[in-house]
């Protein structure tokens, strides 16, 4: 079943707490971390993590778009997230560093920005519980689906079909209605949306829908029949 992580990059930040009530049912929480460094934006940090784990039910996805992740990612585990994604392009040991969050008790995940091919981290993934394709350049919300991502999405199902790997596959950035089938068709099971939920009139109700979208362009994708 296909999974959607609401972007709280696109909530309220004087109201997260409400903000992620009103997206109960979601599968995840999306909480993106920015430095002003690795990327040129500046959101929130480990206290902020700890609170909304406190405020609510819903597990925490916290991407890490910042430098040394090496170091910070513990912490944000200890702050209660319940998954941890770095930036393969930032961390000096992605092996460690994966292995050290799982061994806190958190999902390891990693991000590949636009740019950045899937080929050379081949070996890597059985470390991983998921990997993050990002569809847009890190860094800014609401920016608009790169179609040209497509291709990548495929070829790193083709790579996880390849070592029979229970591993989830991520796409972050311009996920809406219009774009979620193709991401879905392409290979990916969990979908990150801020604007297209938060932007709703009901997020709730933007959540199943997209859930609905994805798991029916899925249901008869290559990759599912051959799995």
């Amino acid at each position: 079943m296909p999974q959607i992580s609401p972007s709280i990059l696109s909530a309220d930040f004087a109201r997260l707490a409400d903000e992620a009530e009103a997206v109960r049912g979601s599968d995840w929480l999306h909480v993106d971390v920015m430095d002003n460094h690795f990327v040129p934006n500046l959101t929130l940090g480990v206290p902020v993590v700890e609170s909304l784990a406190r405020a609510t039910d819903i597990p925490l996805d916290c991407h890490l778009m910042i430098e040394d992740p090496d170091r910070w990612a513990p912490q944000f585990v200890e702050a209660g997230a319940g998954s941890i994604t770095f930036h393969v392009e930032a961390a000096a040991a992605p092996v460690r560093l994966a292995r050290e969050i799982r061994a806190k008790g958190a999902r390891a995940s990693m991000a590949l920005k636009p740019g950045t091919p899937i080929e050379p981290y081949e070996d890597l993934l059985p470390e991983l519980d998921m990997l993050l394709i990002m569809t847009v350049e890190p860094g800014f919300g609401g920016q608009a689906f790169l179609d040209i991502m497509l291709p990548k999405i495929r070829r790193t199902r083709e790579l996880i079909a390849k070592h029979d790997l229970e591993l989830w596959l991520q796409v972050d950035g311009g996920v809406s209605a219009s774009t979620i089938e193709r991401c879905a068709e392409a290979g990916a099971d969990v979908f990150v949306a801020g604007s297209a939920v938060y932007g709703a009139e009901d997020p709730a109700e933007a959540v199943r829908n997209l859930r609905e979208l994805a798991a029916k362009a899925s249901a008869d994708a290559w990759w599912a029949c051959e799995h």
